[in-house]
């Protein structure tokens, strides 16, 4: 046999590993430097820093419902095997070819900008290659990265994300030496600062910046103790990102001034921190920081084509899609056909937008990022309610974490849903009316989704209650189903 013998996913991660995974995609550096700027300009201005905290709240929800499935189910298929639980097949194979889509274009959308801002850093160093040049040696990197064990890109995330949250840790503690208690003003979080207009434009931006930060189920089948390290894993992601985002918007607000940040941020945006760095730290150190950017793109990059090709992996496994793509490398572990589609299907969408002269930041990065979103905060609102559901004839369940805090999320993540879609032309910033419309492409993939679980059910593997091949019966003993079966030939 060859290598391309399928096996199963290696138990090798530990819930650190998990944590650099899920928290690199939120690209801690590209976050602050490109969305919080946004925010300001055109969100609640100073009130940004508690916004973070709002956010943070309504996905802290989300994640007690969230990790209370997770300690029941370990499998890799994530919303998928979420919403199969809780809400039957047919909804679920909608929301995995949802999740594939909307994790596939936040893969695109993020080698967008990974060659857009690594063009402008090389030209100000006096080196000018194209942003397709970059774009394509990021792919070919995730490429090499994906085949291999997982291991593998979660030793590289976890040096590229500890670094740039150093470097813009250094730059906050900077400002506040600077300028004292002025460096985190009081206003931010007073109430009329805050539920300013424009809290729903910056809610929006924020919730943005969390995107991935669920895949922490992703990994189970993958993680040495997944009923512990998921839950931990989740509730930690959700953590750091709200305190990072949040203080380090505030001391932005600190070091701008509250009476110019709008102006300053209308008319500096991306550099806007980059500024900050100049003017607190000097321009040896927003050197680096301009070239961590890039790394943090790519951080991104990985971590979310790591996300999606766990999903192609899942969806063969269950038959949604091709069985080929379930197949795991044998002596690296790694669901590489999956990886390998996922990435192929990452050039073509960029390829078609570099072939139409498409701006690789204004067009694709806002577009397929935007795009992306609206996927995912659907899920999350589906997953919320499918834990509802799924333990409402639990005798262990709790009125928190299994009803109150899922409802409370859903309600949050519909809200953001719909402010998503209202406001979804100025995310992408485009004009183009078939741009603009994209979202009902997820409308049209739902409803196939849907009506292809109908036929599994109705199918020959589609018996046990149309649970499809890949499930196994619920251990007495402690309630956890193992997702990992053996694998066909």
């Amino acid at each position: 046999m060859t290598g391309q013998e399928a096996t199963p996913l290696r138990r090798t991660l530990t819930t650190p590993k998990i944590v650099f995974l899920v928290v690199a995609a939120a690209a801690p550096m590209a976050g602050v430097v490109g969305s919080v700027p946004l925010a300001y300009a055109i969100g609640n201005g100073a009130g940004v820093p508690a916004t973070f905290v709002l956010a943070g709240l309504t996905l802290l929800c989300f994640s007690f419902g969230y990790a209370a499935m997770s300690r029941r189910i370990v499998n890799t298929g994530g919303f998928y095997t979420y919403i199969e639980r809780g809400l039957g097949r047919p909804l679920a194979v909608a929301g995995g070819l949802i999740a594939v889509v909307a994790y596939s274009a936040a893969v695109a959308g993020v080698a967008g900008a990974l060659g857009y801002f690594a063009e402008l850093v090389a030209a100000s160093h006096g080196l000018h290659v194209s942003w397709t040049v970059w774009t394509a040696g990021g792919i070919a990197l995730a490429t090499f990265m994906g085949y291999r064990q997982i291991d593998l890109s979660a030793r590289l995330l976890a040096v590229l994300m500890i670094t740039e949250v150093a470097v813009l840790v250094l730059l906050g503690v900077s400002i506040v030496a600077h300028r004292g208690a002025g460096a985190l003003p009081a206003t931010s979080f007073s109430p009329h600062t805050v539920f300013a207009p424009g809290l729903g434009v910056a809610l929006m931006f924020a919730l943005i910046s969390y995107v991935g930060f669920e895949a922490a189920a992703l990994y189970g089948e993958e993680s040495r103790t997944p009923q512990r390290s998921v839950p931990v894993a989740t509730y930690t992601s959700v953590i750091l990102i709200t305190a990072f985002f949040a203080l380090m918007s505030w001391v932005g607000v600190g070091g701008v001034g509250t009476g110019r940040l709008t102006h300053a941020a209308e008319t500096q945006l991306g550099d806007l921190f980059f500024n900050l760095s100049d003017r607190y730290l000097g321009g040896g150190v927003t050197a680096v920081m301009q070239v961590l950017l890039c790394t943090s793109l790519f951080g991104a990059l990985l971590g979310l084509h790591t996300a999606a090709n766990r999903y192609l992996f899942a969806l063969g496994r269950e038959r949604v899609l091709p069985a080929a793509l379930s197949r795991t490398h044998r002596r690296h572990g790694s669901p590489h056909l999956a990886s390998l589609t996922q990435i192929a299907v990452t050039a073509l969408v960029c390829a078609a937008f570099a072939l139409a002269g498409a701006h690789p930041y204004t067009n694709l990065a806002t577009t397929m990022l935007g795009f992306g979103t609206v996927g995912i905060v659907a899920l999350q609102a589906a997953v919320s309610l499918s834990v509802v559901v799924f333990f409402r004839a639990d005798s262990q369940r709790h009125w928190w974490r299994t009803i109150v805090a899922p409802l409370l999320a859903a309600v949050g993540l519909v809200g953001t849903l719909v402010l998503l879609l209202s406001k979804f032309a100025l995310v992408t910033g485009s004009t183009s009316p078939f741009v603009n419309r994209l979202p009902w492409l997820l409308v049209v993939i739902a409803v196939g989704g849907y009506l292809h679980g109908r036929r599994l059910v109705a199918g020959p593997e589609g018996a046990d209650e149309g649970r499809g091949p890949g499930r196994h019966a619920t251990a007495p003993e402690n309630d956890v189903i193992n997702a990992a079966p053996p694998q066909r030939p």
